[in-house]
């Protein structure tokens, strides 16, 4: 198919640029686990397949007709990323208390890309524009394109943020690099508003 080099280059294009769910996967290296940031980013990817796969079975434009759908549904999303970026901003660096509660977990990734504008943004405009109305087998093959890129391209971010907590061992500057991804978190929030 003429279109799989071009589905994978707009998976790999949406799944790696800059977003609330990479800056979690960045900030999950940086403060947890390995094993944790890629839970994280596997109920992130599986979340995201989930969605992808409802848009363009036609949910997008089934719920266009409920009234504020589209409000709601960024509000619910700046509500969510303010949440995430209060818990960077009061992290305190320490590596050390490294606690399950803590870490954002599988369910945490998959309701955050159903509350990421972002997401359903890179959905309705990848199927849009590499299938043809609801085509099953397009569809199909553009989520199994997507599922394996997406994965390692949050990967990516939870191993960078692996590196970089290698190279800070003083939790003081641990949590100035948490309190900067907190700031970045909610300046996305402005986005979603003033967009």
């Amino acid at each position: 198919m003429s279109l799989i080099l071009p589905m994978s280059a707009f998976a790999l294009a949406a799944s790696i640029s800059p977003g609330p769910v990479n800056l979690v996967c960045l900030s999950s290296g940086t403060r947890y686990h390995l094993y944790k940031g890629l839970w994280f980013v596997t109920g992130a990817t599986l979340g995201f397949i989930a969605l992808f796969l409802a848009i363009g079975l036609g949910l997008h434009s089934t719920l266009a007709w409920i009234p504020g759908f589209e409000r709601l549904l960024t509000w619910a999303g700046i509500a969510f990323l303010l949440y995430l970026s209060y818990r960077l901003a009061i992290d305190d660096g320490t590596i050390t208390s490294d606690t399950p509660a803590k870490a954002p977990g599988f369910w945490t990734g998959a309701l955050m890309q159903w509350l990421n504008p972002k997401a359903w943004l890179a959905s309705a405009s990848g199927i849009g524009a590499y299938t043809s109305g609801g085509d099953l087998v397009q569809l199909t093959i553009f989520a199994t394109l997507y599922l394996p890129i997406c994965w390692l391209s949050l990967s990516t971010w939870v191993l960078t943020g692996r590196f970089l907590r290698q190279q800070i061992q003083r939790p003081r500057l641990l949590q100035t690099v948490n309190r900067s991804l907190a700031v970045l978190l909610a300046a996305s929030c402005l986005y979603l508003i003033l967009d």
